[in-house]
């Protein structure tokens, strides 16, 4: 493992959520340092529920045109893409850590990607998974 950062998608809501101005400076400041540190990464699955949060479940959204600007930029990250590997380790992941279907994909992904640690609001602050540490970096927000 790496120092690389996971980031699960609710960080990346979050930067975009002006409903929550607390949540959103941090989560803004936690990409900030993920891009000048060029330590972020993140998964196709991640972008698609950016895309589709973002421009249907945030009130003020975006528009489909600026979700799809921010998902070219984080191209940059060389998001992981979804395939039977990462399907099955999700599987097993699941199967020993009795997590959500989608967190375990996250987890998953995140293995795969030689992640240290994961930004997460879902899953629980300083769990480990593989040897992987959650991080909310909201725990003080709550």
């Amino acid at each position: 493992m790496n120092d690389s950062i996971f980031v699960d998608t609710n960080i990346l809501l979050y930067a975009r959520d002006a409903s929550e101005p607390s949540k959103q400076a941090i989560a803004s400041a936690r990409l900030e340092e993920l891009w000048s540190t060029r330590t972020g990464r993140l998964s196709v699955q991640v972008l698609n529920e950016y895309f589709v949060n973002v421009t249907r479940k945030l009130d003020p959204g975006l528009s489909p045109e600026e979700a799809w600007d921010d998902i070219e930029a984080l191209s940059a990250w060389e998001p992981l893409a979804l395939n039977m590997t990462l399907l099955n380790r999700a599987y097993h992941t699941q199967s020993r850590y009795q997590l959500s279907w989608w967190d375990s994909l996250i987890v998953a992904a995140a293995e795969a990607s030689e992640c240290s640690r994961i930004l997460s609001e879902d899953l629980s602050d300083h769990a480990s998974y593989y040897g992987i540490v959650i991080e909310n970096p909201f725990r003080s927000c709550s």
